[in-house]
């Protein structure tokens, strides 16, 4: 049977009984027969894989391969490597290729991960389901009808189906999370400046995380050994100590406290939902963890908040896409034909013809037009309205200080708990189309993610079960202090073991 984890992978090469080069082979015939159904990859470097692979069983036989020799991994459309395309899901960088390996790349590289192909995501990471990637939807390997959550949908999708051991994901608002949720995978977002933005497209520079997506607890461990630590080309990433998350994650502390936040478990959330949850809480405290009821008072304003403070930045951060600097450029020469045209038809009927756009600022317009897609323009114009005069200080500037008091909730829970647990999503999956007419709705399937995002603490989603309603994954949400993953992997592994021994 093909192993679905590094570990066991790892295991298996070490021992003689696999190699990487028949591992990576069995990924890739996988790969083609159901990635067309799912369209999780939108790229896959076949012929790389192999190449690393036979590198890998080289330095196996050696002794010299690194701490992720033999593991399969896929990389988010948003994150670069050198020599791909690398779209970030949208048309405006349809035939960008990278000239620099993202500094989370350099570093799995560096410890002989083999990196399989690039994942379908929602574009520039702006969505909560991978419908909104120009490059067609990504669909749940749980069910084909059902969206993988987003905006690393393709990312969670193929870790899920097997297609490769993890995946790197972005996490904005929620978005390694909640499709790790509805899929049925471990999703992290470390603390803010854990890992190197460097190479990372960015969507809001002040929120975005790079995070795995895995079949187990401890890989996620692994790879945050990996992938964390200081990087000079990243002025926000923290000069903290790296501890080796794999060995610190194994054991629970007895006394552990666990916060229980009352403002996420109340309405919208689904009955069977908080039932398979509160079961997690049971584990913990079979475990001897101490259950703690603790309240955020400021969660009901986290979804206004992120998607003022979030679309601000994007407005600001996307005005480089421009057609000129980078990104998709309209065709200039049909561009010009239609200005002469409409000028003419102006001066025909005696118009004022400099009331017409100059032919760079028509230039502009085009480019992006034909570039963004709906939900980018969309939090475009509201990230520019909510910087615009007049309106700065009652929306950007108020939002802003209500982020800081949402994070000061999260200082003064985890003055009474260690780690807070949480649904990770309100519902299971839903429907492919069914959120697509209705923003809103789909913004609210992060409520329970973001406030992490904008405190900037690591939180972690896995599985907690399958729904009895309708079969499909739900997820488990654990939150610690800064730079306490530790406490995030010791709790996971509790659930983990106790998932194991159930069967």
């Amino acid at each position: 049977m093909q192993p679905t984890d590094i570990r066991q992978t790892q295991r298996l090469i070490s021992k003689g009984d696999h190699s990487a080069e028949a591992h990576v082979s069995r990924q890739l015939d996988l790969i083609e027969r159901e990635n067309p159904g799912l369209n999780a990859f939108t790229s896959v470097a076949a012929a790389q894989a192999l190449e690393q692979a036979r590198e890998v069983d080289l330095k196996q036989r050696e002794g010299t391969a690194g701490r992720l020799a033999g593991a399969v991994i896929g990389i988010k459309e948003a994150i670069v490597e050198k020599g791909r395309i690398c779209t970030s899901g949208s048309k405006m960088l349809a035939s960008f290729e990278s000239v620099y390996d993202s500094t989370a790349v350099e570093r799995l590289r560096a410890e002989d991960a083999i990196l399989i192909g690039r994942l379908n995501m929602d574009e520039f990471a702006m969505g909560s389901s991978t419908e909104n990637s120009a490059f067609g939807i990504t669909r749940n390997p749980a069910d084909p009808s059902k969206v993988p959550g987003g905006s690393s949908g393709g990312s969670a999708a193929a870790v899920a189906a097997g297609l490769c051991h993890a995946a790197l994901g972005s996490d904005t608002g929620g978005s390694v999370r909640q499709p790790a949720s509805h899929c049925g995978v471990v999703g992290l977002k470390p603390t803010y400046g854990r890992i190197s933005r460097y190479g990372l497209i960015a969507y809001a520079s002040s929120f975005d995380c790079i995070g795995p997506l895995t079949q187990s607890v401890e890989d996620a461990a692994l790879l945050l050994s990996v992938l964390a630590g200081h990087d000079p080309k990243d002025a926000t990433s923290s000069r903290q100590p790296v501890p080796d998350y794999a060995s610190l994650s194994e054991t629970l502390s007895a006394g552990i406290r666990v916060g229980l936040p009352e403002e996420y478990f109340g309405e919208g959330l689904d009955p069977e939902v908080k039932n398979l949850v509160m079961q997690q809480v049971e584990v913990l405290k079979a475990a001897g963890a101490v259950p703690v009821p603790i309240s955020l008072p400021h969660t009901p304003y986290a979804v206004a908040t992120y998607y003022i403070l979030a679309t601000a930045e994007a407005s600001s951060n996307l005005a480089r896409f421009d057609g000129i600097r980078y990104g998709h450029r309209a065709d200039r020469g049909k561009m010009l034909e239609e200005l002469a045209a409409e000028k003419k038809q102006l001066q025909k009927n005696g118009g004022n013809t400099a009331t017409v756009d100059s032919a760079l600022i028509r230039l502009y317009k085009q480019s992006r037009t034909e570039g963004f897609g709906p939900e980018v323009k969309r939090r475009i114009m509201l990230g520019t309205y909510v910087l615009s005069a007049g309106y700065y200080d009652a929306y950007y500037g108020k939002a802003q200080r209500i982020r800081r008091l949402i994070q000061q909730d999260f200082l003064d829970a985890f003055r009474s708990c260690d780690v807070i647990l949480s649904p990770t999503s309100p519902t299971t999956a839903f429907g492919i189309g069914e959120k697509t007419d209705d923003p809103l709705q789909m913004y609210l399937s992060d409520i329970y993610t973001i406030s992490a995002n904008l405190a900037g603490i690591p939180a972690m989603s896995m599985p907690a079960g399958l729904h009895p309603a309708d079969g499909l994954p739900v997820g488990v949400q654990l939150m610690a202090p800064h730079f306490r993953e530790d406490l995030l992997f010791a709790a996971g592994r509790e659930l983990e073991r106790a998932q194991q021994s159930a069967g």
